[in-house]
């Protein structure tokens, strides 16, 4: 699916949309470092996008990088309350504590 997102990408096309797209689809397919690249530039381009700072910490989590993944979840959590978006406050929470200990 990111081969078409990529084009896209290639073309000119950037935007947070498309940079969630794209990591989403790296993540779907275990590859979260380069899942990360993505959604890292899509929380540049709007910092408030929740869902993107969720999935951001989840491609760490999976890079095997903790202290990333802890980092993303509390920017996210920050981003969510901000923005009254409950549902990924709580998810983002509930894999924080999930993660191991520093």
């Amino acid at each position: 699916m990111h081969e078409s997102l990529e084009k896209m990408l290639a073309k000119g096309v950037d935007n947070p949309l498309l940079r969630f797209g794209l990591g989403k689809a790296w993540l779907d397919e275990g590859h979260g470092a380069e899942a990360a690249v993505h959604l890292a530039r899509c929380v540049e381009q709007d910092p408030k996008y929740s869902a993107a700072w969720k999935l951001l910490g989840k491609a760490h989590q999976l890079a095997g990088d903790p202290t990333a993944a802890r980092s993303a979840w509390q920017q996210g959590i920050a981003a969510a309350q901000a923005h009254g978006d409950k549902q990924a406050e709580k998810e983002m929470t509930v894999f924080l504590k999930k993660l191991k200990p520093l």
